[in-house]
């Protein structure tokens, strides 16, 4: 009976038909598809967990109060450089908490004196033919 079931199932069923594997890479650093790259970095993001211990927290470091104090300093530097020749001025000076700023004519040269009020170093810049006269 066991036998004759046998021979029943192997005519009843139908014939198999195999082909060789064949491997295609998916990575496209190895020949893969080369739209298959954006997909692979972000599942790599996704699954990384390392923090490099040299960028800190991620931020710049520097607080809005810091940066608020930076541009308010260069606007203030912006605005005296700019009245300077204006109503016959040709002279001015700016003093923060950092820095003081001496604008000065020397018979047609502008100086500028920058004076870190930290270390009390002294920056001299020169330029001439800017002030017409």
């Amino acid at each position: 009976m066991r036998a004759r079931l046998w021979l029943v199932a192997a005519l009843i069923a139908p014939t198999l038909h195999a082909s060789e594997l064949v491997y295609r890479p998916v990575n496209p650093s190895f020949g893969g598809n080369p739209l298959n790259s954006s997909h692979l970095l972000g599942t790599a993001n996704a699954q990384n967990d390392y923090k490099d211990p040299a960028s800190g927290s991620g931020s710049s470091g520097t607080s809005a109060l810091d940066r608020l104090t930076s541009n308010l300093q260069s606007r203030l530097i912006s605005q005296l450089l700019a009245d300077i020749g204006k109503d016959g001025s040709q002279s001015g000076s700016l003093v923060t908490d950092d820095f003081a700023i001496n604008v000065v004519d020397e018979d047609g040269t502008l100086v500028v004196s920058i004076t870190d009020r930290v270390t009390n170093q002294t920056t001299m810049i020169e330029v001439n033919g800017l002030i017409a006269d």
